[in-house]
């Protein structure tokens, strides 16, 4: 039997507030300081006993996982905030 499409058109908010993976902040993508939102997604991943991947990627991936999912939508310069916070993520993890 084939796969049905979430009910709800908002999967991926669901996939956010609930990920198995890592328990993040609320709010977390809304805030305007990329460092900050860089060491919250490390405490979230670095903390978590349910990811599959090591802290770093699985950080990573959730931050790029926000920014596709909310495309279009997502506000100019909070993309740029997020794109930030990739760069401060790779900082922290020492990924340069």
């Amino acid at each position: 039997m084939a796969q049905q499409a979430p009910a709800s058109g908002n999967w991926s908010a669901r996939v956010t507030r609930e990920s198995s993976a890592l328990d993040l902040e609320t709010g977390v993508f809304t805030w305007q300081d990329p460092l900050k939102i860089a060491q919250s997604l490390k405490r979230s991943a670095d903390a978590s006993t349910r990811r599959k991947s090591p802290p770093f990627r699985s950080a990573m991936s959730m931050l790029v996982f926000y920014i596709n999912r909310a495309g279009k939508n997502l506000d100019e310069n909070q993309r740029r905030i997020l794109e930030q916070a990739k760069a401060e993520l790779r900082t922290l993890y020492r990924k340069d």
